[in-house]
C-alpha cells in the first residue's frame, strides 16, 4: 500500500515536503490539516512503516521515503502509548518510542531536513510543587517515560534541526482519550471515581498541531544556526485535576444536550493510592510555557477552550 500525499489548500505549490508518521493518531491527524498550509504533506501509517520492525527494516523504509519524496521536514507523530502494558512490553515500547524516533532524525540528517518529534510530561519524576522547566532534571518513574526520554535523546543527537515537543494530557475529538472515556460513562453509570491528586493541562491536539505549524514556518527558512532549535514544552494554558475535568466535561455535555445519566455529586475524587495501575503517574504534570512563548511570540489559550471545541466537534458527528 502507498503513503497517502495529501492535496495542497486552495491549489497552492508551497515549497515543503513534509513526511509526517503516525497519520493516524490524535496528534497526526490534526496534522494532517494543518501541515498542508507548508507543503505537500505525505501522510505514512502502519501500513507504509511499521516502527515495531528491526531497526534494519525501519532504516531501509526510510530510506526509500526520503529518496522518492526529498523531504524537507520530517514530522514524528507515532508513539507506543500504552502506559501500563509499556511495563511488560518493554522492547516494543523502547523500539517505538526509542529508536524509531532516533533513526527518523538520522534519515532527516541524512536528507538535510529538519525534524519534528512529541514527547511528554512522564519524562519527569512528577514530585516538583511548580511547573517543570525544560531545564529540570528528568528522572521517569515508568518504562514508557524512560523509554520517551531515550526518543529525546536520540532525536537531539544526530539531526542538528530538531524541535522536540513534551506535552501532556492529549485531547481531540479523533481516537482515544480520557474526554471520551468520561462522556461515554457519564452516560452509562450512576457513578464515578476519579483521581483527584494528579494534576496537569489538558492540550488540543488541534492546538499542538497548529502550534507546530506555526513553529516550522518560523524555522524552516532560517539558516541551521538559528538558536530556536531545540526542546519546548507545548501545553495548554492553565491547570486542572483529572476528577476535575471529568466534572467540567460532564457539565458542559449536559449543558449542550448530551444525555448524561450520572449525576453531578456521584463523581467521587479519589486519591492515586485508591487507584492502583502498573505504571506510576505522574502526580504534577505541569509544564512551564514561558520558553516556547517567549521565542516564538505565542499566547496559548486556557485549557477549556480545547476541551470545549473537541466536545462540540464531537456533538456535531452524533
Amino acid at each position: 500500500m502507498h503513503e497517502r500525499a495529501l492535496p495542497l489548500p486552495n491549489g497552492e505549490n508551497l515549497k515543503h515536503s513534509i513526511l509526517l508518521f503516525g497519520a493516524n493518531g490524535q496528534v497526526g491527524h490534526a496534522l494532517q490539516a494543518s501541515l498542508r498550509r507548508l507543503g505537500q504533506v505525505t501522510a505514512c501509517t502502519r501500513d507504509q512503516i511499521d516502527f515495531s520492525q528491526s531497526p534494519e527494516t525501519i532504516a531501509a523504509a526510510l530510506k526509500g521515503l526520503t529518496q522518492r519524496h526529498q523531504p524537507t521536514v520530517l514530522v514524528n507523530a507515532t508513539a507506543y502509548t500504552a502506559v501500563d502494558r509499556a511495563q511488560v512490553e518493554t522492547e516494543l515500547a523502547q523500539r517505538i518510542n526509542a529508536i524509531a524516533p532516533g533513526l527518523i532524525a538520522k534519515a532527516a540528517q541524512d536528507a538535510g531536513a529538519c525534524v519534528v518529534h512529541y514527547s511528554t510530561d512522564y519524562v519527569y519524576r512528577g514530585d516538583k510543587p511548580e511547573p517543570y522547566l525544560e531545564t529540570d532534571p528528568t528522572d521517569p518513574q515508568s518504562v514508557y517515560g524512560q523509554s520517551k526520554l531515550d526518543g529525546e535523546r536520540a532525536v537531539a543527537s544526530v539531526c542538528a534541526r530538531h524541535v522536540i515537543f513534551r506535552t501532556s494530557w492529549v485531547v481531540s475529538a479523533h481516537g482515544g482519550n480520557f474526554l471520551k472515556t468520561m462522556l461515554k460513562l457519564a452516560q452509562e453509570r450512576d457513578t464515578l471515581n476519579v483521581v483527584s491528586d494528579q494534576v496537569g493541562a489538558p492540550t488540543s491536539a488541534n492546538l499542538i498541531a497548529t502550534v507546530t505549524t506555526q513553529i516550522l514556518q518560523a524555522l524552516v527558512e532560517q539558516p541551521s544556526v538559528d538558536p530556536r532549535w531545540g526542546l519546548y514544552h507545548l501545553v495548554a494554558s492553565g491547570h486542572t485535576n483529572w476528577h476535575a475535568y471529568a466534572c467540567y466535561v460532564i457539565a458542559r455535555a449536559r449543558i449542550a444536550g448530551w444525555p448524561i445519566k450520572i449525576q453531578d455529586q456521584a463523581i467521587q475524587p479519589i486519591a492515586t493510592k485508591d487507584y492502583p495501575v502498573p505504571a506510576p503517574r505522574p502526580l504534577n504534570s505541569r509544564l512551564d510555557t514561558r520558553k516556547l512563548c517567549q521565542a516564538f511570540n505565542l499566547t496559548l489559550p486556557d485549557w477549556r477552550v480545547g476541551v470545549d471545541d473537541v466536545l462540540q466537534a464531537l456533538k456535531s458527528q452524533v
